[in-house]
């Protein structure tokens, strides 16, 4: 309708006036309502075409959307096993900060296991101290087998040193079986040597190697039953929790409700959905307004940030069945990452808020670079209907509760 206005001074009002005035024409008797068509039929024609193509370049080169979000997320509250509430911390719509308890599953089989682990542990010192006392016998094994093996390498050297002197003293019998004793304490200090070498090994390597596999078990133990206790990640409020003592939760397939982040830490943005026929003119770095419905009466200036790369429609997923490119009926739209030009541009908007967004095409370095006398000047126009579109979007502001309120039924 405005754009027709506009456009009806510039064909209509000049063909009334030339009609009128130089030709002479009266109201109720050449220009009636039956001939109105024929005596304006070029003021009416140009009119037309004029308000179809000043559409045309606003709608195209300063595109539009009612399809714009200010997203925001939200995180499930999940156990990491499944298991049934014995406490609860928190009520629904809670502020909770990073690291609060919310909720605690049943943990008796996690504390039996963390306990068995603790004992095991034990063991393993006490194995510890056993093969200390395993060592000193063995060491207490090795002199008395030296001293055994000394005591029978003395007797048959003294045999021996008697039959060089007299050769019937001493039968070779004793002689043989003084050496089979000695060998045999040979083999005992042997034996004594490789129990204590046994022992140190156990005290070196096995027992350690046992302990640490203990320690990893308890570790392994604490931190199941450190999983029985639910924590908030990060801070937020608790939204749909209804969970009660003897609820059973499974991560899989109920979640326990929901965490919706703060948003004082991070940047708040608007997400809007434009036509794909815009993709040459959308750039990172156009200005843009929107008017929202949780903040009416509001134009809020923002600047686009960045420009999602592909249209959600075209995704492809493998399965089982093969795509029809037929069922694929919605063309999809670019989606567009815009921020508040100022800081504090979208205070006041609720997250989630729908909103309806502006973006506005800015060629002022093309026009100071362009020679083209005829290209200069339709840049300069394109340009310049940007002001149509924005006093559309503050229409769009200025009727909003009316048309919500009044007319939506509301």
């Amino acid at each position: 309708m405005l754009e027709l206005t506009l456009c009806s001074l510039l064909t209509i009002l000049p063909d009334y006036l030339y009609r009128r005035f130089y030709q002479g024409k009266e109201w109720g008797r050449e220009i009636t309502l039956y001939s109105v068509w024929y005596e304006l039929r070029w003021g009416i024609t140009t009119c037309i075409m004029l308000t179809v193509l000043l559409i045309t370049i606003v709608f195209y080169n300063h595109p539009a959307s009612s399809n714009a979000v200010s997203f925001f997320r939200t995180i499930p509250i999940l156990p990491d096993t499944a298991g049934r509430v014995s406490e609860v911390y928190v009520k629904l719509t809670d502020q909770v900060a990073r690291g609060q308890k919310l909720f605690k599953l049943d943990s008796s089989k996690q504390e039996a296991a963390l306990e068995t682990a603790k004992r095991r542990v034990e063991e393993v010192d006490a194995a510890m101290e056993m093969a200390k006392s395993e060592v000193a016998a063995a060491k207490g094994q090795i002199q008395h087998a030296q001293g055994a093996l000394q005591q029978a390498i003395d007797e048959l050297n003294t045999k021996q040193e008697l039959v060089q002197r007299n050769a019937g003293v001493v039968a070779a019998r004793e002689i043989e079986k003084l050496q089979v004793g000695v060998d045999a304490r040979k083999g005992q200090v042997a034996a004594a040597e490789a129990a204590l070498q046994a022992a140190e090994t156990k005290i070196s390597t096995l027992l350690p190697a046992e302990k640490a596999s203990a320690a990893a078990a308890l570790d392994e133990a604490q931190v199941a039953l450190d999983k029985t206790t639910v924590y908030a990640g990060v801070d937020g409020n608790i939204e749909q929790f209804v969970l009660k003592v003897g609820d059973f939760i499974n991560p899989f397939m109920r979640p326990a409700g929901i965490l919706i982040p703060s948003t004082k830490d991070r940047k708040r943005q608007l997400h809007a959905g434009f036509g794909q026929i815009e993709a040459q003119v959308l750039k990172v770095g156009m200005s843009a307004e929107a008017v929202c419905f949780s903040k009416p009466l509001s134009i809020i200036p923002l600047v686009v940030t960045d420009l999602q790369d592909f249209v959600a429609t075209g995704q492809f997923k493998a399965g089982e069945q093969l795509i029809d490119i037929a069922q694929i009926r919605q063309p999809g739209t670019l989606l567009t990452f815009l921020e508040p030009m100022y800081e504090g541009g979208l205070d006041g908007v609720t997250p989630g808020s729908s909103c309806i967004v502006n973006a506005y095409s800015n060629h002022h370095e093309e026009i100071q670079s362009e020679k083209n006398f005829f290209r200069r000047t339709y840049l300069h126009i394109v340009d310049t209907v940007a002001l149509v579109h924005a006093i559309i979007l503050r229409a769009q502001a200025l009727f909003m509760p009316l048309q919500i309120l009044v007319f939506g039924g509301h």
